[in-house]
């Protein structure tokens, strides 16, 4: 419904409401046109619109409204409506805009004599104190604004729980922030429960409103909210200025601290040409640095980091100075991403890639808050993948692409705390409780089987092994009810909520004993006394670190190093993922044509002309030498020689990093099974680089075949089993169940003691994860059914790694649907470049930075595209020339006799070796005579061999046919043969050796394929027009580094002579080339 007078719609109002409206605004925006009349008729709602277009203000509005017309009357004091927001941030900031339009409704009231009984509202969340919590409860506020994790608590504590039963109106706000992670699950059993005290006590079931300004699809947010829920949906796209910039030097891999130097200049730049300015950053480590050098450039008091670290009381007042205009920039993390207005903002700036649509959407969103204002952003590009990354997210935005959204289902550890606080509060019936469950949406296919395993599991305890004594509900099986223990309640309050507690210390300034923030664990206990670290842009000297406290004291400004915190930088979303692969592919269409890429990638993805063409050069760079370019359509496996003779293999996959997480795991362990060996390797959201050793030799192509759709989750499931990723969610799994308490005797259980006790509670419900690996013998671990197990597993499949989307992309290889291209190259290809220097958060194994073999790459930053070209095919020259050094040099008999205990058998023909030159028949006469070489025939070829290998010899060319003969020791025989000549040329065919040892192909083929289990040689296309030969491993590394000294000849700096002489010939200075008349002005 569409009202188009302003009148009209506000003629539904109290009229002091629609006053007050009409004096603040000009007219209602869409959403609250096309809002209110289905808001004001009670049905559920969910509003998805743009950010800033005032959706918060309409749901308000009516709940105000109707509290307004109450309060004429007599307003009775209960609680009413609750807003729940996942943020704090916003929790305050909601906070805050609701006292100011209540405190001018009654006044507009006083001025009209109009008599109104007031209208409170009141805060809660974590960061509540124990006084504001105890006034909440001796005069509940009409309006209680809080969080999800707050509103549990609300539910299970007595006394706030009586509180919330007169509730008639819930509002949810940023409700897809919550959806497709656990708190989603978490709010909506809170959201039942609730309904259920409401109605228990004679009301209504409270009308729910939802608020979200991204999502998709919209249809699935809305059954989240309830079943019922009628949609509101203005759209996501909004007119916004987009662009992208870079530094002026060339980008890389990484960016070096001159570039990094050069963006703070660029920063402080757009921070003085604007009013406000608000700058996101993926980490906190890199918020609290980038606001460092902010400082130093601005001044004190212009910039300051926010972000979930810092103090309560520090995040408020930035957040209050930013709304008044008394900082001119913010450096935050998500912290201020969601929904908090601060209406001078009028540029957000972006550095480096968001890694989401819709997180690049929300945050640009928060510029532009004013009539007639369009968002301003600015991506600010730091390494080559960046690039193409923040161009794709521009084009995204630009063609309406989103993400979509995938809501977490049935998570058994947030059952199981709602279950305690549920049976806590009150009596159970067991099918009721299941009931309630089941009708929310994220347990709508619960089996009964999991809900009555998780009663078990609290019923009896957590571990069998361990006796009751964890047990945290009283069961009645006869009768089917349940009820919680004693001690129950207080565990539920005290250590329930969806959020996993991190390993952080709190960081505690003396002398005043104020908490200040907080840092990782790591952090805290590699730190020493006297060491200073950066922290809300203070510097701070640690005094001494306690079991989970940092004490310290001002250092007033001394350098500082700068904290870091576990755990960081968010994966790239699928849909985003699938837009870097389009944007790919369209540059390498257009490539033929001179200059398209570069202008297409200006007009379509915001990037001014260097960023445009260095995209563009990047993208062809890389495609030049591998011959295809990595998409979503075409997987790409590139392996070469690092600079220890060892080799990496890359897997080019833009798939995003939770699927090549998967992936990558996967392969490792199957590497580990094929050759006894465990790997380094590493994933990012564009590919996999697995560290290979000499043992290592496979064809190429064949890494697509080592795993099937069919048993891959049996073999990832295996893989991840031994890795961080497990230990970390078993233990945040373990609290979510309430069977680790977060506090004991009022006290938080110290962080390290929560990890002894989460091995303990593993050693007793998972015997054999925690077993010596040799009492195993070699076996698969055994998973025992049960409900924690489950669930630890399942959040490693499918929340830290995407095993579905994993078994997709094998079907689809299987199929034939995304292309294999397997390709050995002389150095790494460009697209390699930011895959090898992956940081520490991609590692799949727990080798240390200073370790890693992937760091043993030397890497070109430039390289001229006609050079490219041939970057990938090896040089003829540096063939030939290592197929002469690796030739046995012979000078004596001696040396000959040598040789012939290499090779085994030397046709006389190829005595003369590579290049013929020499005559070594003499010196095989010498040997003849003191019977230490004769003349022996195969096939009717004469062949030298050396006295000590005629059993060998003879061995080899035994006829096969003989009755009795033992076919592994020809077969032994031949290998050995093979392996003396392989070790003397160079890349050779099966059939050319065939020739050479008189044996037939297929012998000489099965000799070399054992010689490749063992890593002893690799099969590849070492001549241009050859498809299949085989090499020595070690001599294909010697011929690698020739191949690659002759291409960094082609790029060799000249003198500074030179380069000054070429400076004066362009610049039309030396003699002869001086310019005259206008050409000359």
């Amino acid at each position: 419904m569409i009202v188009e007078s302003r009148d009209a719609v506000l003629a539904e109002f109290d009229p002091l409401v629609a006053q007050w409206f009409s004096s603040r605004f000009s007219a209602p925006t869409a959403p609250q046109i096309a809002g209110w009349p289905l808001i004001q008729s009670g049905k559920d709602a969910l509003m998805c619109a743009p950010t800033g277009s005032g959706k918060t203000l309409a749901a308000f509005l009516v709940a105000v409204d109707r509290l307004l017309r109450e309060a004429r009357t007599g307003l009775p004091a209960q609680t009413q409506i609750l807003y729940v927001s996942p943020l704090k941030a916003l929790v305050n900031d909601v906070h805050a805009n609701l006292e100011l339009p209540l405190h001018e409704i009654r006044a507009l009231a006083e001025a009209g004599g109009v008599a109104l009984d007031p209208i409170r509202v009141a805060l809660r969340t974590g960061d509540t104190t124990a006084s504001d919590r105890a006034r909440m409860l001796r005069s509940p506020a009409h309006i209680l604004v809080t969080t999800p994790e707050s509103l549990f608590i609300l539910l299970t504590a007595e006394r706030s729980r009586a509180a919330l039963k007169s509730v008639s109106t819930v509002i949810v706000d940023e409700i897809h922030a919550m959806v497709a992670n656990k708190r989603g699950p978490h709010l909506a059993l809170s959201l039942a429960r609730l309904d259920h005290l409401v109605m228990q006590h004679g009301g209504r079931k409270p009308q729910r409103i939802g608020l979200s300004a991204t999502v998709k699809p919209v249809e699935e947010v809305a059954r989240f909210l309830s079943p019922d829920t009628q949609i509101v949906n203005i759209g996501h796209r909004r007119e916004m200025e987009l662009s992208v910039e870079v530094p002026r030097d060339e980008l890389g891999p990484v960016a070096s601290n001159e570039m990094w130097s050069e963006i703070y200049d660029r920063l402080a730049q757009l921070i003085r040409e604007h009013r406000t300015t608000l700058i996101f950053v993926s980490t906190r480590r890199l918020s609290e640095r980038v606001a460092h050098n902010l400082v130093a450039r601005l001044g004190e008091g212009s910039v300051m980091p926010h972000h979930g670290s810092l103090a309560r009381h520090i995040r408020l007042d930035t957040e209050r100075r930013l709304k008044h205009g008394e900082l001119k920039a913010v450096v935050a993390t998500a912290s201020l991403e969601l929904g908090i207005d601060i209406g001078s903002v009028d540029l957000v700036v972006q550095l480096g890639s968001p890694r989401s649509i819709a997180v690049a959407l929300q945050r640009i969103g928060r510029s532009g808050h004013w009539v007639g204002a369009k968002p301003k952003g600015i991506l600010v590009a730091t390494t080559r993948d960046d690039l193409i990354e923040c161009a794709a997210v521009v084009k995204a935005i630009r063609t309406g692409a989103m993400d979509r959204i995938e809501p977490a289902e049935t998570p058994l550890d947030i059952l199981s705390q709602q279950i305690v606080a549920a049976s806590a509060a009150d009596d159970w019936r067991e099918d009721e409780l299941f009931e309630l469950v089941r009708s929310t949406h994220p347990y709508r296919s619960l089996a009964r089987e999991d809900f009555d395993a998780v009663v078990s599991m609290l019923a009896d305890g957590i571990a069998t092994s361990r006796g009751r004594a964890s047990a945290l509900i009283h069961r009645d099986r006869v009768n089917g009810r349940i009820r919680g223990r004693r001690g129950a309640r207080l565990a539920a309050i005290t250590s329930g909520g969806a959020i996993a507690d991190t390993t952080a210390y709190s960081v505690i300034a003396e002398p005043e004993d104020t908490v200040v923030g907080t840092v990782d664990e790591d952090f805290a206990v590699e730190s020493l006394a006297g060491d200073i670290f950066l922290l809300g842009l203070n510097s701070w000297r640690i005094r001494r670190v306690e079991m989970g406290r940092v004490r310290v004291d001002d250092a007033h400004g001394a350098p500082p190093t700068i904290p870091f915190w576990r755990g960081e930088a968010p994966g790239r979303t699928l849909e985003l993922s699938q837009e870097v692969s389009r944007l790919r592919e369209r540059i390498a269409d257009l490539a033929d044509a001179s200059n398209a890429p570069a202008d297409y990638l200006q007009r379509e993805c915001g990037l001014d002309r260097l960023g445009a063409e260095q995209a563009a050069a990047y993208v062809l760079e890389g495609r030049a030498m591998l011959g295809a370019v990595p998409t979503s359509h075409t997987v790409i496996a590139e392996r070469f020689f690092d600079e220890s003779g060892g080799m990496q293999l890359v897997v080019h996959a833009p798939f995003g990093a939770r699927i090549n997480r998967a992936w990558g795991l996967a392969l490792r362990k199957r590497f580990c099974r094929s050759f006894n060996l465990e790997l380094q390797a590493a994933a990012t959201d564009n590919g996999i680089v697995i560290s290979l050793s000499e043992q290592h030799a496979f064809p190429l192509a064949s890494i697509f075949g080592f795993l099937h759709e069919a048993s891959v989750q049996d073999v990832l499931t295996q893989a991840m089993l031994p890795s961080p990723m497990f230990t970390a969610r078993w233990r945040w799994d373990a609290q979510r169940f309430l069977a680790l308490l977060r506090f004991r005797n009022g006290r938080k259980v110290p962080a390290n003691i929560q990890r002894m006790r989460a091995d303990d509670l593993l050693a007793a419900v998972f015997p054999d994860q925690a077993a010596c690996p040799e009492n195993l013998g070699g076996e698969a671990v055994r998973i025992p059914d049960h409900p924690l197990v489950k669930e630890a597993i399942d959040d490693c499949l499918h929340e830290a790694m995407d095993i579905d989307g994993l078994k997709r992309v094998l079907r689809d290889i299987e199929a034939g649907a995304i292309q294999t291209v397997a390709v050995d190259t002389a150095e790494p290809s460009k697209f390699s470049h930011e895959i090898l220097n992956a940081n520490p958060f991609a590692y799949l194994d727990d080798a240390p930075l200073e370790e890693r073999r992937a760091r043993a790459v030397q890497l070109r930053n430039a390289m001229r595209s006609d050079v490219a070209a041939g970057a990938g095919v090896l040089d003829a020259a540096a063939i030939s020339a290592v197929e002469a050094e690796s030739w046995p040099v012979v000078r004596s008999a001696d040396e000959l006799h040598d040789a012939l205990l290499t090779l085994i058998q030397l046709a006389p023909e190829d005595a003369a070796g590579p290049d013929r030159s020499a005559d070594v028949s003499a010196l095989f006469d010498e040997l003849v005579v003191a019977q230490r070489a004769s003349v022996q025939i195969a096939d009717g070829r004469a062949f030298w061999v050396a006295a000590e290998k005629l059993d060998l010899f003879a061995a080899a060319h035994a006829d096969q046919d003989a009755h009795g003969a033992d076919p592994l020791v020809p077969e032994l025989a031949r290998a050995e043969i093979v392996r003396g000549w392989m070790e003397s040329t160079g890349p050779t065919t099966v059939e050319s050796l065939a020739q050479k040892l008189a044996l037939a192909p297929p012998l000489i083929e099965a000799a070399l394929l054992r010689l490749e289990t063992e890593g002893q040689v690799l099969r590849g296309s070492f001549h241009p027009g050859v498809e299949y030969e085989w090499c020595n491993r070690r001599i294909l590394a010697r011929i690698h580094r020739r191949t690659l000294a002759a291409l960094r000849r082609e790029i060799e700096p000249v003198s500074t002579a030179q380069h000054e002489r070429f400076l004066a010939q362009w610049q039309h200075l030396a003699d002869g080339t001086q310019l005259h008349g206008i050409d000359g002005t």
